[in-house]
């Protein structure tokens, strides 16, 4: 059927190898099954083994190609064994996702150096090398999307933003200055930012039912969001499709940050 291949045409990842970090779980864990599930062979970069055999083994009892690489991303040299780790598994990535984060947000009155220096080093460092590593070869061989996920935090202060919403906001102006590098040679890089999502990052927030109901009464859908959620955006900004689009932040947040 025409309709069939035209939407082939504009979404399948099919011979594309993508790296997604923090896929273990959460918002990277549904992006990272979006991406196998629309024909990508996927590495995943997280620290815990149980849950990353989990989550390949849920996408390899699908049909799809997957692995996992166990890493710390907090440090430079886990970051550069991860990257060349996973690049051993299908070869050179077309696409990177970063979604692995830490969410630690005391007080800004309480907030020490060895917090800002962790939170720094997981959710914009980090990034930051993998870009480094993968973004050139993207560029060489004319394709290659970049997609980091980022925050509220990174438009509005709320919550007790701290050291957390500052590494949100550097990853997104980071995504622009990658755009700016790259894009010129097939390689977009863009930012997904969520509302309130109910997975393990937010646990602080999602044990607090009076909370909860207020963020979704927030938002213009009148829910807060799952990670599944952002499984069309993912797939979206991976393909064909979103040549055109970088240097771009694209909410699904359900309307939140515009209610």
């Amino acid at each position: 059927m025409i309709s069939q291949s035209y939407l082939t045409e504009l979404f399948s990842l099919d011979g594309r190898v993508a790296v997604v970090t923090g896929g273990s779980s959460g918002i990277g864990r549904a992006i990272a099954g979006a991406l196998a599930r629309a024909g990508a062979s996927v590495v995943i970069v997280a620290r815990r083994e149980p849950e990353l055999t989990a989550a390949v083994e849920e996408l390899t009892s699908d049909g799809c190609r997957a692995a996992w690489v166990s890493a710390d991303l907090g440090t430079r040299d886990g970051v550069r064994a991860a990257a060349e780790q996973a690049a051993e598994v299908f070869g050179e990535p077309d696409i990177l996702v970063n979604s692995a984060g830490i969410n630690l947000r005391p007080p800004m009155g309480e907030l020490g150096e060895e917090v800002w220096d962790a939170t720094m080093a997981v959710n914009l460092e980090a990034p930051y090398l993998l870009g480094q590593r993968f973004g050139p070869g993207m560029a060489e061989r004319g394709f290659g999307r970049i997609i980091h996920v980022t925050s509220q935090q990174a438009h509005r202060a709320f919550v007790q933003s701290g050291a957390y919403g500052v590494s949100k906001g550097a990853l997104e102006s980071l995504a622009r200055s990658q755009a700016e590098a790259w894009s010129p040679h097939g390689v977009t890089c863009n930012t997904l930012v969520p509302g309130f999502v109910m997975t393990p990052l937010n646990t602080r927030l999602s044990s607090d039912p009076e909370k909860v109901a207020a963020l979704a009464a927030r938002t213009m859908v009148g829910r807060n969001g799952l990670a599944e959620d952002f499984a069309g955006a993912a797939v979206f900004l991976a393909g064909r499709a979103s040549g055109y689009i970088t240097g771009q932040a694209i909410f699904v947040d359900g309307g939140l940050s515009v209610h």
